[in-house]
């Protein structure tokens, strides 16, 4: 029997992927609910593929399905980021500590070209341009480490961090501070020390969730 031809890419991912860039970036606000109906008329399809476009960003952790309710973005809670973030100082540390062991010299390269970047947006106070280099940074040392499983697990948990886009860097000093802090990884893994680097990273993460605290203090609720 002849192989069944592949489908294109399926309808309602490509719905869940507008709809995780609108969340990501604030478009749809934490809290918010979905409108299902009104979405389906803006998108031009049926209800059929947008519920399960949601369906596959509540497995992402990204909304959330209330029974009888409906579907709203996903707030992220104190609770969460206590959870949250050290897990991911955990895994990232370790990552970074793989990358200093495989890294190439291309790859390092490649890493102080970002840190450029972050330097010259920290400069220039351009938050946005800072949060997308940042991104960047620590994907690169994610490619460099090598490991699938790693830089799988770290994503997804990046993804629900999304949530809390450019908050902690919205605080006084914490654009600066970050800077300082990826500069202390990127010399760790062009001298090869990868120990250092592994605390580096791992003690930016957390600082992270020192500055996402001051931030929510400061404006009472996510934004």
């Amino acid at each position: 029997m002849a192989p069944s031809r592949i489908a294109q890419t399926a309808l309602y991912q490509e719905v869940a992927e507008r709809l995780r860039q609108r969340i990501f970036a604030h478009q749809i606000p934490p809290g918010t609910r979905i409108d299902e109906q009104g979405l389906a008329i803006d998108y031009g399809i049926s209800r059929t593929p947008l519920r399960e476009a949601l369906k596959v960003l509540a497995a992402e952790g990204l909304v959330t399905l209330r029974p009888r309710r409906g579907c709203f973005v996903t707030e992220i809670s104190e609770q969460d980021l206590d959870e949250i973030l050290p897990l991911m100082a955990m895994l990232e540390g370790r990552c970074a500590l793989e990358a200093t062991g495989r890294a190439q010299p291309a790859e390092i390269t490649r890493l102080e070209a970002i840190h450029r970047q972050l330097e010259r947006f920290a400069e220039n106070n351009q938050i946005e341009r800072f949060f997308e280099a940042n991104q960047e940074f620590h994907s690169q040392i994610q490619l460099m480490a090598g490991n699938r499983w790693l830089r799988q697990v770290i994503q997804d948990l990046r993804k629900v961090l999304k949530l809390t886009r450019l908050l902690s860097l919205s605080i006084d000093g914490r654009l600066e501070q970050s800077l300082t802090e990826h500069r202390v990884i990127l010399d760790a893994i062009k001298a090869g020390d990868a120990v250092a680097a592994q605390t580096a990273m791992h003690d930016h993460i957390l600082s992270v969730r020192r500055a996402l605290a001051r931030s929510i203090s400061q404006h009472e609720v996510p934004a």
